[in-house]
């Protein structure tokens, strides 16, 4: 399981006080309220980083970093990813999970016949949709309801699902 989660990419500088603009990975961007700290991935190192103040603009947060008081402090770290820890991850509600964690996932079926792997998770308006590469090479597209995703335990890294009518056509 992912120790720590992306949240965001440093787009660029936000005024000349040590402001950046951070594009959100994360699906609520209001979530940086909430966040006290957060690792900023180099390349070579992972700096953690105090959050001073929150803004919101467009789809854009707004970031001052405790300590960070000028634009040619930041300005070299434009483009480099922001992280939390699990520790400081939104917490989440029952049958909820964190996509890195679904990510290689073991699929299987009812009769608990090995399905595949789960590839990846496509976010749509109503539910989320998991891409699960099959054992004969197909993809499989299921949607992430409780008719179709009986089980999920993480630990283990497996997936218990229920494949609805014309889905394998």
């Amino acid at each position: 399981m992912e120790d720590k989660f992306q949240v965001g990419v440093i787009s660029s500088t936000h005024g000349v006080r040590g402001e950046v603009k951070v594009f959100p990975t994360t699906d609520d961007v209001k979530r940086f309220k909430r966040l006290k700290e957060v690792l900023l991935d180099t390349g070579k190192e992972q700096i953690p980083l105090e959050i001073e103040g929150v803004k919101f603009f467009k789809q854009f947060a707004i970031l001052k970093f405790k300590g960070i008081d000028n634009i040619n402090d930041i300005e070299k770290y434009k483009g480099k990813s922001l992280f939390v820890t699990r520790e400081n991850a939104v917490r989440l509600r029952k049958d909820e999970y964190f996509i890195a964690d679904l990510i290689g996932i073991t699929v299987f079926d009812e009769e608990e016949k090995e399905i595949g792997e789960l590839k990846d998770v496509i976010e749509t308006g109503a539910n989320d949709v998991y891409v699960i590469q099959m054992s004969d090479g197909k993809e499989l597209l299921l949607p992430a309801i409780k008719q179709c995703i009986l089980d999920v335990d993480v630990e283990k890294g497996t997936m218990k699902v229920h494949i609805l009518e014309g889905l394998l056509d």
